[in-house]
């Protein structure tokens, strides 16, 4: 994926045709090792193609492939009676409290923006 990136990134910039060298070069910047034979098999599986028809086809087969969730969650059925209503509220009750200790812990004493 990182020879991926790169080669994406030198396209972007106006190299319509990366050597080997520039992809190295992009990754060395960042302090990252380029590996040969993945880098030679990228470019070997690039070669001739043009980039902006590349994205297009793969977009065009990721639309075609189910993303998303499996659909909303069912709501819960409605009480038929007052008082299976309000024992059903009770349950919920304390159900909310150890929720909001949960959500407490889970910054673990750091903040975004500390």
């Amino acid at each position: 994926m990182k020879h991926l990136a790169a080669y994406l990134l030198l396209g972007l910039g106006g190299n319509t045709s990366p050597s080997a060298a520039d992809i190295k070069g992009v990754l060395e910047s960042v302090g990252i090792d380029a590996e040969e034979d993945r880098l030679e098999t990228l470019l070997s599986e690039l070669k001739g193609k043009d980039l902006q028809e590349l994205i297009a086809e793969g977009s065009s087969k990721l639309a075609s492939v189910p993303s998303g969730g499996g659909g909303g969650a069912a709501g819960g059925a409605a009480a038929s009676s007052g008082g299976a209503g309000a024992a059903a509220e009770e349950a919920e009750k304390p159900a909310e409290k150890e929720e909001e200790k949960e959500e407490s812990d889970e910054d673990m004493g750091f903040g975004l923006f500390d």
